[in-house]
Parts: C-alpha cells; sequence; structure tokens
C-alpha cells in the first residue's frame, strides 16, 4: 500500500485529461516550456552582467506634501 501502482498513475492521468481536456493540458505545457526557457535565458544574461555597475537610484521628482517627513533626515532628539 505504500507506492503507487503504474495503474494508480493510469487512472489519475485519465482523470486530469478528463477534468482539464487534452488542449487546455497542451497550453500548459507549452506556457511551461516557454516559461523554463525564459528562466535559463534569463540565468544566462544574468550572469554576463557588469557587477562592477553601480546601482541607479530612483528619485521621486513630483511635489511631495508638506506633511511628509523624511525618515532618513529626522534624528531622534
Amino acid at each position: 500500500m505504500g507506492s503507487l501502482s503504474i495503474w494508480h498513475w493510469l487512472i489519475v492521468l485519465v482523470i486530469v485529461v478528463m477534468v482539464f481536456g487534452t488542449k487546455k493540458l497542451k497550453n500548459v505545457g507549452t506556457d511551461l516550456g516557454a516559461a523554463v526557457k525564459g528562466f535559463k535565458d534569463g540565468v544566462k544574461d544574468g550572469g554576463t552582467a557588469a557587477p562592477d555597475a553601480p546601482a541607479q537610484q530612483v528619485t521621486n521628482t513630483a511635489k511631495t506634501d508638506a506633511n511628509t517627513v523624511d525618515v532618513e533626515a529626522k534624528t531622534k532628539s
């Protein structure tokens, strides 16, 4: 009773195909393959980036509210 036999897996496969349909399962497989390929390309491209490049700081140039407090500038007294 500990392990599942091939018959158990075939029954599970038939139920999954009946519930989702072959077209939806095909789309899931295609999407999964594209995601894995994109992940591999991202990992490969991430390794070739220059590690000495400084991180860009995003600054807010929009007008801020007068009641906004800059946490870094405020000191505890």
